[in-house]
């Protein structure tokens, strides 16, 4: 096969294959995705002011408090946000970086990873970047069985050779407060049943600041509707949003908004 042939087979393969992604700045966005191999910017960080939060006000100081420092550059923990769905917990990070970020522009970014998505590629990427960053690991949880995910995360937390560096913070959410499963019958394991619980709580013990968050009283609920109703200018009733609460079974941040979102579609309006 002649020289020019092989030049037309080469050129038409580099077509057929997909440009290498370019390289992300990590000074450039407000936050990424990490996708386990390579990050994508993401141009805005949708969340809502934090002076509509409202509900878990004890939560919301501490949390902003932490993101605060770790923006000015200052000693800050990793993060446990923990407790009952619904409640405000991604949103409380998401609007705390945005708010850390509007006060020390360009100090501080929010990655939002997964756990088991190559976090020392994404730690090793981070660590020469002169900024500081939240690593945000949304809902997490562990199957029954699984103790090598718990442990490679304790590792990265604290004391292993892959530990995050020092410009990073973790922040999780989770239903669990211990995060990994537990069972009744650890209490009736004859062999070393403390062990087994003091490994599965090895973890949660890992955060600096571990907030729980538990389903609102019927007046915050009504606290919150209030808040961003007047906000978007919209009116209710409170005899109607409680009647929405029992319908959803339930009263949270989250029903809440929906709740709002309601009022709004009534009133054949957008919530921007």
């Amino acid at each position: 096969m002649d020289e020019a042939v092989l030049t037309r087979i080469a050129a038409a393969l580099e077509r057929l294959a997909p440009p290498a992604p370019a390289p992300v700045d990590w000074r450039a966005a407000p936050a990424y995705l990490w996708l386990g191999d390579r990050a994508r910017a993401v141009a805005a960080i949708e969340a809502p002011p934090l002076a509509l939060i409202a509900g878990i006000d004890q939560q919301k100081d501490a949390v902003v408090a932490n993101v605060e420092r770790l923006a000015a550059g200052a000693a800050a923990h990793d993060m446990l946000l923990w407790g009952a769905r619904g409640m405000g917990k991604s949103a409380l990070l998401r609007a705390s970086v945005a708010a850390a970020a509007a006060a020390h522009p360009g100090r501080i970014a929010l990655v939002q990873a997964n756990a088991d998505a190559g976090l020392a590629d994404l730690f090793a990427a981070l660590r020469p970047v002169d900024r500081n960053f939240l690593v945000f690991i949304d809902d997490l949880g562990f199957d029954d069985g699984d103790s090598a995910g718990p442990r490679r995360l304790r590792s990265w937390l604290e004391g292993g050779v892959e530990a995050r560096p020092a410009n990073v913070r973790l922040a999780v959410t989770s239903n669990r407060r211990a995060i990994v499963e537990r069972h009744m019958r650890e209490q009736d394991d004859p062999i070393n049943p403390r062990d087994v619980v003091d490994d599965q709580l090895a973890l949660a013990d890992r955060f600096g600041l571990s907030l729980g968050f538990h389903a609102c009283s019927q007046d915050d609920y009504l606290a919150i509707i209030a808040g961003y109703a007047a906000h978007h200018a919209l009116p209710f009733d409170v005899a109607d949003a409680l009647e929405w609460s029992k319908r959803r079974g339930a009263r949270s941040g989250r029903v809440a908004w929906h709740y709002v979102n309601e009022l709004a579609g009534r009133a054949g309006r957008r919530l921007d």
